[in-house]
């Protein structure tokens, strides 16, 4: 069975990750978390009080980071891992979130994570998610989704998953910050937010889980279909 790229993009808080871990286990997948990726780094330079202005600075630090996904069965999700380090709570939390825009629109940053990305999906077989998957990462995904969904209803979203980690912030905060990383993500030089040209628009904001997953895995199903005919008519 010929195995294809799932490239999910889309605004912060759209449910893009919760929808592509599980189409990816539905698929049989690896889940690639790429907004993970860029909060590690994130965590990362805020401990280490790494200057976002000083570039040589960012490459060294660049140098020393080593990110990994692990599978934890008990708790059915994959955490991820800074230099060894279960930090899958830590990166989640809002001191994070309001500098991880900045951070992830440093050309080396991206460079340096783009470039791991891509060795990551050399074999195909994974859904990965993110802002630029489907226009830089790879933008010869076979399918590829860009997610949205009303302001409101992504600040809700994003109150509950961090109330459900003990953190209590107000909507209007949460708000504030969504539309900042919203206006970061969309109009920075490197790799801006947009949808890919042949990517399928999907705005989630009055579909349940179970609806918008079922949606992504049946175009999955289609495009392995398509992949295998195309292969056959070559043979």
């Amino acid at each position: 069975m010929p195995k294809i790229i799932v490239a999910i993009d889309g605004y912060s808080s759209c449910g893009k990750s919760t929808t592509a871990k599980l189409v990816a286990k539905q698929l049989n997948y690896p889940y690639i978390d790429t907004g993970a990726m860029y909060r590690a780094v994130t965590l990362y330079f805020i401990q280490n009080h790494v200057s976002l202005t000083n570039p040589k600075e960012t490459e060294t630090a660049l140098d020393n980071i080593h990110i990994t996904f692990r599978r934890q069965s008990e708790a059915g999700r994959n955490d991820t891992y800074l230099n060894g380090t279960n930090v899958e709570d830590e990166i989640r939390k809002m001191y994070v979130s309001e500098k991880v825009s900045d951070v992830s629109a440093l050309a080396e940053v991206r460079h340096a994570l783009v470039a791991q990305q891509q060795r990551m999906g050399r074999t195909k077989g994974i859904v990965m998610d993110g802002r630029d998957i489907g226009t830089v990462v790879f933008p010869q995904a076979e399918l590829k989704i860009f997610m949205n969904a009303d302001p409101l209803i992504r600040a809700q979203r994003r109150q509950l998953e961090l109330l459900e980690k003990g953190e209590v912030i107000g909507l209007e905060e949460i708000s504030e910050n969504l539309k900042m990383r919203d206006y970061i993500d969309t109009h920075r030089t490197e790799s801006p937010l947009r949808q890919a040209t042949d990517a399928i628009y999907l705005d989630n904001s009055l579909l349940t889980l179970d609806e918008q997953v079922e949606m992504v895995v049946r175009m999955a199903d289609e495009q392995i279909g398509l992949s295998l005919r195309q292969r056959r008519s070559k043979a």
